[in-house]
């Protein structure tokens, strides 16, 4: 079975490779550029709640990176971290990601952040699949490619 038969509307990886290259490890640098991205954003709302906020430090910093990608992905089918490594979200019929196909790979990726053996999971199958899909990739039909110029 090839690749074309599951995503007929998605880059091929065996006819169109450059879409797929290095994306597993550009995805990764997009982490932890959107990390640090996220601790920025965390220190106006740690000021704002007079310093109160560093007792929930960890609930905030999941709030505030869930709305943060849900907004950015929303915006562009990438976060920050991923324009900057240029690449994109896409579904299955190729297009870019609306609000609710961002809703719910946010929610998938922080599910498996969670549950740290799905995300063992999710990073193995980036590295194994042909098209550097995660989990929450396979679950949702979407893929992550070089954004085309």
């Amino acid at each position: 079975m090839y690749a074309t038969d599951t995503y007929p509307n998605l880059p091929d990886p065996m006819v169109q490779p450059e879409f797929y290259d290095s994306v597993t490890i550009k995805r990764g640098l997009a982490w932890l550029i959107d990390a640090v991205l996220i601790a920025a954003l965390l220190v106006p709302v740690v000021v704002m709640t007079a310093f109160i906020g560093l007792f929930f430090l960890p609930f905030l910093f999941f709030v505030t990176g869930f709305i943060y990608r849900v907004a950015t992905i929303t915006g562009r089918s990438a976060t920050w971290g991923m324009r900057l490594m240029s690449i994109e979200f896409r579904d299955s019929r190729g297009e870019h990601f609306d609000f609710s196909q961002a809703f719910m790979h946010t929610l998938g990726y922080t599910v498996s952040m969670a549950i740290f053996p799905l995300q063992l999971i999710s990073i193995a199958m980036m590295f194994l699949t042909e098209r550097g899909q995660g989990l929450t990739d396979m679950v949702l039909g979407t893929v992550a490619i070089n954004r085309r110029l």
